[in-house]
């Protein structure tokens, strides 16, 4: 097998599936990467038994075809340091990958192409066609209110189901909840699975700010596929709770503030709170909101904004969820709605609600 490439396009390729790559190595050929000189070009597959992913058609000159597997870290670490623009040739013979340019040669190890285990995705599932910009987006919306590690495990992970023609994307860590909604042309009926935070991360990585690509969720598993890529995971085994349940409801206290304004004394606040609890308090008073911290060493801070509000309302949040919120909420101005001191807030964009989080308070 001997193939010609450049440099800038097989890094890319290799960058583009490093991210699957095991890195506990618990079989020594999950460190590697499967590469294909078929004649149609060169395909490249990683896999760490959890996902898959396969790129197809990498741009090259395939001079005899063949597969292998070699180290996509060694791989991708040595390519990425040749020159750019720099030609190279593969060419694998007795157990060894040659990568040869015009003033260099290396021989890396390589492992049978029989070994490299695949990732059985046979449980069917239709396929929904997304907007790629708009299926980040509500990715980009939700995803940061996964848990992480947590106990419960479909925590860690994303939740997403298509319904009526709407896909949402769901994510709590049992203390702050954030739900994105994206239209769709499907007419499936329902749909749902929770997709592992890896999985979620590669699939954000993979969606181009154009164009259009199509996600798949069946009984075990997610797949999206777009143009020269195939991505495949296994789905969290689990039951993800009923969120609609922890979205409060009833009358309300609205608050309308402009989101720079509010960020920016949160910002400050913060170097002032506990270590441990990241308390801040809201003094909301008609359109005054006073927000104060302090901390064990008796230090404390206390600014104040202009807002719009219906009423008057004490409460105290954790500021970095405020403050992640509000770093995804792509308008000026941001609504709280508030329903008493001890519930749980809910935060939109004032013009925009295809995006909706809610915020336990604190009891400081």
């Amino acid at each position: 097998m001997e193939a010609k490439l450049k440099k800038d396009d097989l890094a890319s390729a290799i960058t583009s599936v490093l991210g699957v790559v095991e890195k506990r190595q618990t079989l020594p050929i999950l460190a590697n990467v499967l590469l294909e000189f078929t004649d149609s070009g060169l395909n490249m597959t990683a896999t760490d038994l959890e996902s898959e992913i396969v790129l197809s058609n990498v741009p090259g000159s395939i001079i005899s075809t063949g597969a292998t597997t070699v180290s996509a870290k060694k791989l991708n670490d040595l390519v990425r340091l040749l020159p750019d623009g720099e030609s190279l040739t593969l060419s694998h013979k007795n157990n060894k990958l040659n990568i040869k340019t015009a003033s260099s040669n290396y021989n890396l190890s390589t492992l049978p192409c029989e070994d490299f285990p695949g990732l059985d995705a046979t449980d069917g599932g239709e396929e929904i066609k997304l907007n790629m910009r708009e299926f980040k987006s509500a990715i980009s919306s939700s995803s940061f209110a996964m848990g992480n590690q947590d106990w419960r495990h479909y925590l860690n992970g994303l939740y997403i189901t298509c319904d009526n023609g709407a896909l949402t994307a769901v994510a709590t860590d049992a203390h702050r909840l954030a739900v994105a909604n994206l239209k769709t042309d499907t007419s499936i009926s329902s749909i749902s699975g929770i997709v592992p935070r890896k999985a979620v991360n590669e699939i954000f990585k993979f969606l181009d700010e154009e164009g259009d690509c199509f996600f798949q969720v069946s009984e075990s598993f997610c797949c999206l596929t777009k143009p020269g890529l195939v991505f495949k995971s296994k789905l969290i085994d689990g039951k993800f709770p009923d969120y609609n349940q922890v979205i409060p409801s009833g009358d309300s206290t609205d608050m309308v503030c402009n989101k720079k304004e509010l960020g920016d004394a949160l910002a400050r606040s913060s170097i002032l709170t506990s270590d441990k609890y990241k308390g801040v308090r809201f003094l909301l008073d008609k359109n005054n909101l006073k927000i104060t911290a302090n901390n064990p060493e008796q230090e404390d801070a206390e600014e104040s904004i202009k807002v719009q509000s219906t009423g008057s309302l004490e409460i105290a949040f954790n500021v970095g969820y405020i403050q992640e919120i509000l770093n995804h909420i792509d308008e000026d101005d941001a609504v709280f709605r508030f329903f008493g001191e001890d519930k749980s807030c809910i935060i939109q964009a004032k013009n925009h609600s295809s995006a909706l989080y809610v915020v336990m308070p604190l009891l400081i």
